[in-house]
């Protein structure tokens, strides 16, 4: 069967609302769905495809994924993608054409590539040094234990139903306590309790910015971020990697563009580890002061130093009124909590107010009150400290490893806080690539590319020391030095430099 001919006859609507990529994979499952194209049957390869309907590669593997997600096709490593046996479930529900029926989806290229490269087959004992979680080891059991039981808070039967959107009052009352030990004089109504701060986040973006609003961020910057942005259709300026902020270039932004926000995390910086120097702070609080300038300051690792408590935050700079502050508990306590909270301006708190009420009405309410009691009875210095001498060992056991099994290929800046080494492969080589040798051997980590806004190839790569102990950190950083040390180096350095997609 000449498949070409078969697949020459899919016509794509470029002016269309539907994404190109979904319009082919809608294609290609009818194709399979009819079995026009039978299971068995082998797809062209990407490059080819691409070549055959005048688009790039990567929408035919987004188009790929897409159908090996709904189980339509399966890839498989070095042979190709071949469409699969249709299940009863999967013929029973192609009646109906539901993706056709789904509003137009935002989907990064990125997510394909990460997709992909965590799909490579792993070795049984995985080491990730990709997610920043907290180690489940630390996790704080007995203080949530003490607080459950307490006899002082007596739980009542109104507490398992609903609350305010803004959240558990007491809890707002107690977090401001709590931030004005720590330079932020907020009132309880200044704060709007979130599940985490990811949705904080998503709430603020959901009020301020509008298709083609200016958003400046720092480069790189958090994916979560750069993700909830770009699928907003903002447009996205971003300040260049510096040890300290390019103030010309920020201003040239500021008159140029007006944009509505920035968004920074300006201690312990998600992936780089960098710390914004407090001249840095009050020079930003100045320049937002005098072009109105609103800025998200994104804070969860600022309570995870090692050793000099960092600069104080933007918020407790803030002499305008215009910094809007994320503070969470998934990064200190545990993420299972799926708690944050935002300080802002009364304005601000009843807006984004008005946003949660349309997604969840409020947070989990048992969750609030367990962290109330936690803030009351300060339970929380006793843990931070027993964190703080945790994690300092973990990156001391990861700043040596690195020393002595990647010296000769990694560069990299010893963080003073946080959960992350941010490192540059030297001689310059694909990081993306890098991570497809690594999960072979049992070994993820987060590539550069992840943590930019234009899909800039990298050859950066971000670790996490947060999860694991020791022992298996140093093993991992030991795998990843004999990839980079075997022959192996040659090809990924070679993948790099040949100016091809790494996917």
């Amino acid at each position: 069967m000449d498949i070409t001919k078969i697949l020459r006859g899919i016509r794509i609507d470029q002016s269309g609302s539907a994404p190109m990529y979904l319009q082919i994979a809608n294609h290609l499952a009818t194709k399979i769905q009819s079995s026009t194209l039978s299971a068995g049957t082998k797809l062209p390869p990407e490059r080819e495809l691409a070549k055959l309907l005048n688009v790039s590669r990567t929408t035919i593997i987004s188009a790929y994924r897409l159908l090996e997600e709904r189980g339509l096709v399966l890839t498989k490593v070095g042979s190709g993608t071949y469409v699969t046996e249709l299940s009863i479930a999967t013929q029973q529900s192609s009646n109906i054409p539901w993706e056709q029926l789904f509003t137009p989806q935002y989907k990064s290229p990125l997510s394909s590539l990460l997709r992909n490269l965590i799909s490579t087959p792993t070795a049984d004992e995985a080491i990730s040094l990709a997610a920043g979680m907290p180690d489940p080891d630390l996790y704080p059991l007995c203080i949530i234990e003490k607080a459950l039981i307490s006899s002082k808070y007596h739980l009542e039967l109104s507490d398992f139903g609903h609350m305010a959107t803004e959240g558990y009052l007491p809890l707002r009352h107690s977090l401001s306590t709590w931030q004005n030990h720590q330079g932020i004089q907020a009132s309880p109504d200044q704060f709007l309790i979130a599940s985490g701060s990811q949705q904080s986040l998503y709430l603020i973006v959901k009020a301020f910015v509008e298709p083609r609003d200016y958003v400046i961020v720092e480069s790189p910057t958090y994916l979560g971020a750069i993700q909830t942005l770009e699928a907003s259709n903002a447009r996205i300026l971003s300040l260049p990697q510096s040890d300290h902020l390019n103030f010309e270039i920020l201003e040239d932004y500021l008159i140029r563009y007006r944009p509505k926000l920035m968004y920074t995390i300006p201690t312990f910086q998600n992936p780089t580890g960098r710390v914004m120097s407090l001249r840095d702070r009050q020079e930003l609080i100045r320049l937002a002061a005098r072009y109105r300038l609103v800025i998200v300051e994104d804070d969860p690792y600022s309570q995870l130093y090692f050793d000099q408590q960092p600069p104080p935050s933007l918020k407790s700079l803030d002499n305008y009124g215009g910094v809007i502050y994320l503070g969470t508990f998934s990064k200190i306590l545990f993420p299972g909590l799926r708690t944050g909270w935002v300080t802002a301006a009364p304005q601000v708190i009843n807006r984004l107010a008005q946003e949660k009420q349309y997604m969840d009405l409020h947070s989990n309410t048992l969750s609030q009150r367990i962290l109330h009691i936690c803030l009351e009875e300060d339970y929380l210095p006793v843990h931070l400290n027993t964190v703080r001498r945790e994690y300092k060992k973990r990156r001391d056991t990861m700043t040596s490893a690195i020393r002595r099994y990647c010296d000769n290929y990694m560069d990299f800046t010893t963080p003073e806080g946080g959960f992350y080494f941010w490192c540059t492969l030297n001689p310059p080589a694909s990081s993306s690539e890098l991570l497809r040798h690594a999960a072979a051997v049992g070994v993820s980590f987060v590539p550069g590319e992840a943590f930019y806004t234009n899909g800039t190839k990298s050859n950066e790569m971000r670790l996490s020391f947060s999860t694991h102990n020791e022992s298996l950190l140093k093993e991992g950083i030991r795998r990843l030095g004999r990839i980079l040390g075997s022959g192996t180096a040659n090809t990924i350095q070679s993948s790099d430099t040949a100016g091809r997609p790494i996917i």
